[in-house]
């Protein structure tokens, strides 16, 4: 019998050969040429997949983006309350062990490339763009049940956090022994007491258990 292609998992494989160069090499080394070599394929095999590095880099980037969100769809699933959803998102979206520095090191390599590169432009507009409105959801219905500071605002507390998030994640990349994970952890913590009136203490300076 003809041996069955499994295409989609034919196209994770060449994602992750991009993710690897790009975390080993830079986001400009990542060519169909290094690519199908580093997967162990011909060029010709690859362009049958993705006839430009276009194509691949863009595949390559809404893959890593939908792995996170994935994670996080799981991970809210058992989620209560306004601040332990959003503690959640931050852990998941700060480098706290291998895993996480590897996602969010190639992430912002594709957002440096998005500066230059139109198609990736507009993945990262999308995928930070439905960030913030979940954000702004969540930050609603804490004002809804009041757990949300008064005067606060749900669209600009969901900008904030995204900015910390980002920023954190950014300073802990590049200044490791500044910003260990029980420093950036306690940042998020103390920002999300000054937004929220609810409290999770049993959850505070946890890096792993969310």
């Amino acid at each position: 019998m003809p041996k069955v292609v499994d295409h989609e998992e034919r196209r994770k494989e060449l994602a992750e050969a991009v993710w690897r160069i790009v975390l080993r090499d830079g986001v400009e080394h990542a060519s169909v040429r290094t690519v199908a070599a580093e997967a162990g394929w011909s060029t010709g095999s690859l362009r049958h997949y993705f006839p430009t590095q276009d194509a691949l880099l863009r595949f390559a980037a809404e893959l890593s983006a939908d792995k996170v969100v994935a994670r996080l769809r799981q991970s809210l699933n058992e989620e209560r309350g306004p601040r332990l959803v959003m503690r959640t998102v931050g852990l998941e979206l700060l480098p706290l062990d291998e895993q996480r520095r590897a996602e969010i090191a190639v992430w912002l390599a594709f957002v440096d490339r998005a500066r230059v590169d139109a198609s990736l432009r507009a993945i990262e507009r999308r995928i930070n763009g439905e960030a913030v409105e979940n954000y702004e959801k969540i930050f609603a219905w804490a004002r809804d049940i009041r757990a949300l500071r008064p005067g606060l605002e749900p669209r600009r507390e969901a900008r904030a956090f995204q900015a910390l998030v980002d920023g954190l994640a950014v300073h802990a990349l590049l200044r490791p022994h500044q910003y260990d994970n029980d420093v950036i952890v306690a940042i998020l913590d103390d920002h999300l007491d000054r937004v929220f009136t609810e409290q999770d203490p049993e959850a505070r300076g946890t890096a792993a258990g969310h």
